[in-house]
């Protein structure tokens, strides 16, 4: 699997952003897929994830309302798009994928990483 971000930039506060990860070897629906963010110093955490054990999308509390994830299964493409932007969602953002077929969302299934494409949002 070989995923490829693109989007991030800096924002000002209240801005949106669309992130973009190319997959390549990877089968949507069956398998879980998702963006995570680490900002400096703090730990890898979920910002959204498609669940393949029950084929939902699940969002962390600190985006819930503001960040859509969405997919082309067809160009092969995950989106992560982001509104109402905020300082605290500064972070370098990686889109991931599971080998666990029908796989839920906890971080250690996901073994296939992107190199990441950092956001900085201005206050």
């Amino acid at each position: 699997v070989q995923l490829v971000e693109s989007g991030g930039g800096l924002i000002q506060a209240g801005g949106s952003l669309s992130l973009s990860c190319a997959v390549s070897g990877f089968s949507f629906g069956d398998y879980p897929i998702g963006w995570f963010r680490q900002a400096a110093g703090n730990e890898r955490e979920m910002v959204s994830c498609y669940s393949g054990s029950d084929r939902s999308t699940y969002y962390g509390d600190p985006v819930k309302g503001r960040f859509t994830m969405s997919s082309d299964n067809v160009k092969s493409t995950l989106y992560l798009q982001m509104d109402s932007l905020k300082p605290e969602d500064t972070a370098d953002y990686y889109c991931a994928t599971s080998a666990d077929y029908l796989g839920d969302c906890a971080l250690a299934h996901f073994g296939s990483w992107g190199q990441g494409t950092h956001v900085t949002v201005s206050s």
